[in-house]
């Protein structure tokens, strides 16, 4: 356990320079940019718009703002957002991650409920028609975007049949996450079903394996107790970035069903050059892919014994 805790807190500061250097570098790109937050309005007088600048404090040296920036994120602060007047980047992040979570959430576990069993199955029955049809399956589905998938499931579920609405938020109730949640863990469900025959079909043609085999085990228990664990290796490498993308949710899924989540925020923040709108939501994505990358190298010690945390 101490090892444990010594090696989580050497990746915890280890991923401050990294931190660092994606806020530099999001910061920098975005003022080079050509256009300002407040160049999409109307046009304003000049005195007008000089004092807006002044109020937002970009009529500073490129470095001041910089560090009044970086002054303001340790204090955990994102800063007002330019476009969302009167509302900090804060209280938009509040408003829309949840929602992102909630429908990204469901749609992983359903992923790993279907996905992972899909692959063990095709695994077991290899070369049989247990594999090549869900196999096939998975291959359309990830070929299938999900912008196309999302209008047929409103057109047949919403639509046509009346079980589901097509769209809104409705305050988080089932009914309403149901659609969104379908459509943007479908690809998922194929990768990983993919992921996971290909990682079983390897492991059990392992020589640990044939050699559990030659001592009488029963299947069941070669499969659970020695084939399992490291099959899922890859597919925990798999969902370190993954979980990110699908939890942070779609702009598609979200423009589609009229989601409020943060992927619509952080598109309109760009098209408008609400620059602490995006620098707010890619800090935000890039502490969530170090806090996952980490949960999945923590899982490997759990799941592998020969990793050590030293």
């Amino acid at each position: 356990m101490a090892a444990l805790i010594r090696y989580t807190l050497k990746r915890l500061l280890g991923a401050i320079p990294t931190l660092l250097i994606i806020i530099t570098l999001a910061f920098f790109l975005l003022r080079a940019a050509p256009g300002g937050p407040f160049d999409m309005q109307r046009a304003m007088p000049p005195q007008v718009k000089a004092n807006i600048e002044h109020m937002y404090h970009l009529d500073e040296p490129l470095w001041q703002q910089y560090l009044n920036y970086l002054d303001s994120i340790v204090h955990g602060n994102f800063g007002p957002s330019f476009v969302y007047r009167g509302t900090t980047v804060n209280d938009l992040i509040r408003q829309g991650f949840p929602v992102d979570l909630t429908i990204g959430g469901l749609a992983l576990l359903g992923s790993l409920l279907l996905g992972v069993p899909i692959g063990i199955i095709a695994a077991l029955k290899q070369n049989s028609a247990w594999d090549y049809g869900p196999m096939a399956t998975a291959m359309l589905g990830i070929s299938i975007p999900n912008f196309v998938v999302a209008p047929l499931l409103i057109l047949v579920f919403a639509v046509q049949l009346h079980w589901l609405p097509a769209g809104g938020w409705g305050h988080g109730r089932l009914q309403y996450l149901i659609l969104p949640s379908i459509s943007l863990g479908l690809p998922m469900v194929a990768y990983m079903a993919r992921l996971m025959r290909a990682s079983m079909v390897e492991v059990l043609n392992s020589p640990f394996i044939r050699t559990a085999r030659a001592k009488g085990l029963p299947e069941r228990i070669v499969i659970w107790r020695h084939a399992m664990r490291p099959a899922l290796m890859p597919l925990i490498s798999f969902l370190g970035p993954a979980v990110v993308g699908i939890v942070t949710g779609s702009i598609v899924i979200e423009q589609i069903f009229g989601i409020p989540g943060i992927g619509r925020f952080f598109v309109n923040g760009a098209f408008n050059r609400d620059y602490t709108l995006v620098m707010g939501v890619t800090i935000l994505y890039g502490m969530l892919i170090i806090l996952f990358n980490l949960l999945a190298d923590i899982l490997y010690g759990v799941l592998d014994p020969r990793v050590r945390f030293e």
